[in-house]
């Protein structure tokens, strides 16, 4: 083999990585889709599922648009720099010169997100960075079903997956970011830039959408809303774990002419272990829910993803027991803030705050803790609780809960935020689709007769007049 073969072989197994690693990352789509829509009610499974299918095409866009330009400009700002782009002069420092590069290319018109035989890199990290974007927002989906209007998430996932987020991960999970180069801040499995901020930002809608019609009784008591399909929610989580393999697959950074495996943050590490850890926080994930929940199949399940997210921020680093131990507590803990939310008012209808939200704050905190003192070069701070502790509360309060609110609340002011009580009670599928996910069974509109007057569709057979048919 001559070397100009041995070195493009080095290139092409770091894009087919990248490629099929992001490939893989669709399957949390697919298992968000099917766990939201068997969480929901019959009369709203075809809403909720295409409400979260064009998740992928708005975050999908923006990401392409502006929010890739976002995490490859922001890293400086406010503390170490500014805002990079076309105005920025490469020769200010050494650094701006080693960052302006991928500004470059991160620019929607930049030749290397096209067809370019010269770059064979930059399209693949577009493709797994625009699907952690769509993870983030997809985050959101879950906790809003059967009230809020498709239009309205739209908008919350474009500002959440297309720029609070990625304005986090400048921040906090880029080389150049300041968390990381002035706090020592380490998160390499995203568990507060992805987790902490989709979860918090999801809370502070949550307090401009209400509660779903029925559920708080008169005396402000909640009840139980149960999914129409929990197998098909149990499906959609086992899903999401896979692909949650291929997401954390592909924080690993492994480029040509590279002798080992790194993190975004340049620090040692392997696949192999991931692969270990992932596991393992996966089986005490689901044990810890198990045990706390006292066997609630919802919350069990849930438990599997809380027990990863839990142990995120240090996977890379941490011994297996110590992976054993805190994605258990991350995990035992998660049904008893999502039983506390919900006395507080809050209808989270998946549990999104208490999963992600907390786990995430919880598992981005407690590397401060059982990886203190790891060194992560020179220069940069070793790791340490005060960082942790700073970058993970910025992420949760300044790019979570706050957009989250603040566009929430703008929406709710022009009535943009909330389907009418009718349109609720009816279901979303015939108010905002005018089909029926299952028209062949007695549904809703079958009882209520709801469905009459949807004259530009086809009336819908119910089973009694199949029978004759």
């Amino acid at each position: 083999m001559s070397p100009e073969a041995q070195e493009f072989l080095g290139t092409f197994v770091s894009e087919s990585f990248y490629y099929w690693a992001s490939v893989f990352m669709l399957l949390i789509h697919a298992g968000f889709l099917a766990y939201e829509g068997g969480a929901s009610r019959t009369k709203n499974v075809l809403a909720t599922m295409v409400k979260n299918l064009l998740t992928l095409a708005s975050v999908g866009l923006a990401f392409f648009f502006f929010g890739w330009w976002v995490y490859n400009a922001f890293p400086f700002f406010p503390i170490t720099g500014g805002i990079m782009g076309p105005w920025t002069n490469p020769e200010a420092s050494e650094t701006v010169a080693a960052a302006m590069p991928l500004v470059e290319a991160s620019y929607p018109w930049s030749p290397a997100l096209g067809p370019n035989t010269a770059d064979h890199l930059t399209g693949v990290f577009f493709f797994a960075f625009a699907l952690f974007a769509m993870t983030t927002a997809s985050i959101l989906s879950g906790a809003l079903i059967e009230r809020v209007k498709v239009g309205a998430y739209l908008i919350m996932s474009i500002v959440l997956g297309g720029f609070t987020w990625v304005v986090a991960a400048a921040w906090g999970w880029n080389p150049f970011g300041w968390f990381f180069t002035e706090l020592g801040y380490h998160d390499f499995g995203c568990s507060a830039v992805v987790h902490g901020v989709s979860g918090f930002f999801t809370l502070g809608v949550l307090l401009n959408l209400g509660p779903r019609i029925g559920k708080y009784d008169a005396n402000g008591k909640p009840r139980p809303i149960l999914p129409h399909n929990l197998p098909l929610t149990m499906v959609g989580l086992m899903l999401i774990f896979v692909g949650f393999y291929a997401f954390l697959a592909a924080c690993l950074i492994f480029l040509p002419g590279y002798d080992g495996e790194f993190t975004i943050y340049a620090t040692p590490m392997t696949l192999a272990s991931v692969g270990v850890n992932t596991t393992l926080a996966l089986a005490a994930g689901l044990i810890g829910a198990y045990i706390s929940s006292k066997s609630d199949p919802f919350f069990t399940i849930s438990g599997g993803l809380a027990g990863i997210i839990s142990v995120g921020a240090g996977m890379d680093l941490y011994h297996p027991s110590v992976v054993i131990v805190l994605a258990f507590i991350g995990a035992f803990l998660m049904p008893k803030v999502i039983i506390a939310i919900e006395k507080f008012g809050i209808d989270d209808a998946v549990g999104a705050v208490g999963v992600h939200g907390f786990c995430g704050l919880f598992g981005s905190i407690v590397t401060g803790i059982a990886a203190a003192g790891f060194p992560q070069g020179d220069g940069i701070p070793n790791i340490n609780f005060l960082g942790q502790l700073t970058g993970a509360l910025i992420c949760v309060v300044l790019l979570g809960f706050i957009p989250g609110y603040g566009v929430s609340w703008l929406l709710k002011k022009f009535n943009l935020l909330r389907v009418s009580a009718d349109e609720e009670i009816a279901g979303l599928d015939i108010a905002d689709m005018g089909a029926e996910g299952y028209p062949e069974y007695a549904t809703m509109s079958f009882v209520t007769g709801s469905s009459k007057g949807k004259s530009a569709q086809p009336a819908s057979m119910n089973s009694p007049e199949l029978a004759t048919e």
